[in-house]
């Protein structure tokens, strides 16, 4: 039996959709059975297996105190994997958890709060001598501090080379109990969930001392009804004269929000300020279409030579003494400038 448990000091690093996504993503590549333990006071994961309609995978009520021989008594029952979900704050229960873990898994967004928060998680794991791996999560499509964080990130520890984007089927298919990969199996966040899974099962089975992890084994025989008292068989029941909420939301249509495109004007200025900008390059994208306010003044091909010195004192020629010199009529007030300077001075002299 492997342990995965999920932890952050940061709320809202996406602990617990990310536990209930990684369960299930586990069963279906043939790893069974799975355990979910929910050690959040708020119980959000609770809420959410409640919700669902299958009993898979199942869930165990476990105080923290509690946690070890409950740990035990699933190892002995023959199940596969557990993974735990941890509340958002820096606790020794939180330490208690992280202390039976194989494997710590660390979501983080994308952002100087998340990254400033991750440094007290980070001192507990190494406190116990235990391998982790960071997740980016809710992370935007090429955005710079995407990169920028998981440069930051590896400095302490390996980054998952799956990036989960923020995407709004992602977090909505929570709603129902299920979670995206059933819901719309061939869309990107549902790839990326399971392109996640496959790289931390690859670590579990290294950390296991394993080659490989075996996919298509039958579903052994287990004692899990005798372990009645901490598995959660039935799903709680709601009283008759509540509405049930649960019910109407499968009539829901999720719509995948599409990703945002830069503005062709945005691009373009961006680049005008110096700015490092990736993008691909779309050969039918005009830059003539650009707006003139947006582009750079023409830049003048040919400039006057300077003004030449005085041989004597340094100091510029006069202009009339330059004109004079190359023979060039200067525009003198009173004569035509076609009149040659010559006839001009005829006549004074007469």
């Amino acid at each position: 039996m492997q342990i995965v448990v999920l932890a952050s000091q940061k709320g809202g690093s996406g602990k617990t959709t990310l536990s209930g996504h990684l369960a299930v993503e586990a069963e279906k590549s043939g790893t069974w059975p799975v355990v979910l333990i929910d050690t959040d006071p708020q119980g959000s994961l609770s809420d959410w297996w409640n919700a669902r309609a299958s009993d898979t995978p199942v869930f165990a009520h476990v105080a923290i105190e509690d946690l070890g021989d409950c740990l035990a008594q699933l190892r002995a029952a023959g199940v596969a994997l557990v993974v735990i979900d941890t509340p958002p704050a820096i606790t020794q229960s939180i330490a208690s958890v992280v202390a039976y873990a194989d494997l710590v898994v660390i979501p983080a967004r994308p952002s100087p709060h998340d990254l400033r928060a991750i440094g007290a998680t980070i001192d507990i794991v190494e406190h116990f001598v235990k391998p982790l791996i960071f997740v980016i999560n809710a992370a935007t499509a090429r955005a710079r501090i995407t990169g920028e964080s998981a440069v930051a990130l590896s400095q302490h520890g390996t980054v998952a080379p799956v990036t989960l984007h923020h995407r709004v089927d992602f977090a909505a298919s929570m709603i129902d109990g299920k979670t995206i990969g059933e819901i719309d199996a061939k869309s990107k966040s549902a790839r990326e969930v399971a392109d996640l899974w496959t790289y931390i099962e690859g670590r579990l089975a290294r950390l296991a001392g394993t080659t490989s992890v075996a996919l298509e084994a039958p579903r052994v025989a287990t004692n899990l009804e005798a372990l009645s008292s901490i598995l959660v068989q039935t799903k709680m029941e709601e009283p008759e004269e509540a509405p049930t909420l649960v019910a109407a939301m499968p009539e829901l249509e999720v719509i995948p929000e599409p990703e945002p495109e830069p503005e062709p004007e945005d691009i373009a200025l961006a680049i005008l300020g110096g700015a490092s900008v990736e993008f691909d390059f779309d050969p039918l994208f005009d830059l003539r279409e650009v707006p003139v306010s947006l582009r750079l003044s023409p830049v003048p091909a040919w400039s006057p030579p300077p003004i030449p010195l005085h041989p004597r004192s340094a100091e510029p020629v006069p202009q009339a003494s330059v004109q004079q010199a190359s023979g060039q009529q200067l525009p003198v007030f009173g004569r035509r400038r076609s009149e040659p300077m010559s006839a001009r001075a005829g006549e004074k002299t007469r």
